[in-house]
């Protein structure tokens, strides 16, 4: 069972296990244990916002933190309020690997996942 991190009331996000497992072994390809799966929200995309991933190991003063099984996701404030309460997942199908987010703020999204609107 996926572990929700709450850093207050209103602000969750899950984190699964495939998640945590796929960032931990991208901090070992890297040979960085300080690396965190950042997570933000922009413009763009074919549904009006698309999400964006990265690997960072800096924390901006706005960013939000949630913990699993030893691995950071870091949001920043602005892209919380559009992924509050969703869940990041990774995936592996015919189609690839990726990771996923199942945003229950989401209207509509893309085909791919990769885009919303709300």
């Amino acid at each position: 069972m996926p572990d929700t991190t709450t850093l207050e009331p209103t602000q969750t996000l899950t984190i699964t296990d495939s998640c945590a497992a796929r960032i931990k072994t991208l901090r070992e390809m890297e040979g960085n244990d300080g690396l965190m799966l950042r997570i933000a929200v922009s413009g763009g995309g074919c549904s009006g916002f698309q999400y964006g991933f990265s690997l960072d190991d800096n924390r901006a003063d706005d960013d939000c933190a949630f913990e699993h099984a030893g691995v950071i996701v870091v949001i920043d404030e602005t892209s919380l309020g559009l992924l509050e309460g969703s869940e990041v997942d990774f995936k592996t199908d015919l189609g690839g690997s990726f990771f996923q987010i199942a945003n229950p703020n989401a209207t509509s999204s893309c085909g791919c996942g990769a885009s919303f609107s709300i």
